[in-house]
Order: C-alpha cells, then structure tokens, then sequence
C-alpha cells in the first residue's frame, strides 16, 4: 500500500517510494498548479491514465539527458538540414498537448487524459510549462512539452507525424536550454529513443542532489521565445 494524500498533506519522502512498480510513491491529492510545481520541486510526477487514482511516481534509477551530452546522428542532422522543418516555442502548447495524447501505435488508450491536460495547460499559463513545436509548412507534425523550474527543465511527453520531428524539436530545445543556462532535463525513465539521443540512467540520489542545486535558481517565468542559433 502506498501513502493517500489529503488536499493539504505534503509529499512523502521520495525514498520511500517502490522498488516494484518501480517508483510509485503516493496516490490522491490533485493537479493544482501549486501542487504540481511542489511535486517537480522535489523529483516527483504524475503519471496515471485518468481511470485510476491519481498516483506520484519518483524512479530509480532516473533517466537524464545531459544537455552537453547530446547525441545527434547524421541522419538526424540530414534532416535537420533538408526537411524544411521549423522549430517554434510555445505558439501550440494545447495542440502539443494533443498530439502527445494520441494512443501510441498497438495502444487502445493514452495515459494522457482530459485531467492532465487541463492540468498542464494551467501550467502553461502560469509560465511554467513549455512546448517545442516541429512544424511543415502549416501542419504540425511533431513536438514535446516539459517544465521548467529555477534552471531545471523536466521533460514530460513528446510526439512525431514525420520523420525524426520529435528529435528535431528536441535538438532545438537542447540549443535553448544551452542557451538559458540549463545543462540538464530529467527524462523520468529510460526509452530507446533517449538513449539513442545521449540520454542516461543515474541513481535517484544523484540525480535529486543535482536536481536541488538548479531549482532554486530564480529564472523569468513566462512564455518563452526560440533564439534561433546563427
């Protein structure tokens, strides 16, 4: 069994979250903006598909990605180059939201539900939360939201209609973090496509005290603009 949090009650330790599913710590509260950012502030998020309790997860070990770390292809720099793609920040944080909703391929439904998305919506507003939008000419066709807090950027979900568009957006979010100051963005579990990408599992306890030292950065909220590089 795990902790069931009341509206006011704060997070447990993160340590004593399960080894098997690996991570859950907790289950109720809610997805206030308030309560998301205490969540983020302290190596936690939601993970749920809206048809069970609401339930706070911190893995170990944790996925990263580095941002001097990256890993780019040359297939992907290809097609950086000749796709005649176009990276915006921040101008389609709901229609991001949308396409990383959509059921993956050989699943029936998206843990990504009507709850999260409002949830993440009012994040954006709030300035917090950001999305890297892969446009063709006018058809979106790929991107991916995070949150970024102090000089910490949490990746959350991202998604691809064309060839490579999630990587490229995530080349051009890498570009900006480098740009801001921030070196690392938490990836929460390991996927193939991280890994291809540069990303790296790290112990919760490492990954939490690098973690620490970023968040309390104070960083201009806000929409955020692309600085496209020259």
């Amino acid at each position: 069994m795990v902790p069931w949090l009341g509206p006011r009650d704060a997070f447990p330790d993160v340590e004593r979250a399960l080894r098997e599913p690996n991570g859950l710590l907790c289950a109720g509260g809610d997805l206030s903006v308030r309560r998301l950012l205490a969540a983020y502030r302290q190596g936690i998020f939601p993970w749920y598909s809206g048809l069970e309790p609401l339930l706070w997860w911190s893995p170990d070990p944790r996925m990263v990605l580095f941002c001097d770390e990256l890993k780019v292809a040359r297939s992907l720099a290809k097609n950086i180059r000749n796709k005649g793609y176009d990276v915006r920040v921040d101008t389609a944080f709901a229609e991001v939201l949308g396409g990383c909703a959509a059921p993956r391929r050989g699943e029936g439904r998206t843990w990504l539900g009507r709850a999260m998305r409002e949830a993440y919506l009012e994040l954006h507003e709030a300035g917090h939360a950001h999305s890297f939008e892969c446009w063709q000419g006018a058809a979106l066709v790929g991107g991916l939201y995070g949150v970024a807090i102090g000089r910490m950027f949490y990746g959350e979900s991202m998604f691809s209609r064309a060839t490579d568009a999630s990587k490229v957006a995530l080349v051009a979010l890498v570009e900006e973090l480098r740009r801001r100051g921030i070196p690392m963005i938490d990836c929460q579990v390991r996927t193939p496509l991280l890994a291809q990408l540069g990303g790296r599992e790290i112990p919760r306890r490492e990954f939490l005290r690098r973690m620490r030292a970023l968040v309390n950065y104070r960083e201009p909220g806000g929409r955020w603009t692309r600085v496209t590089p020259q």
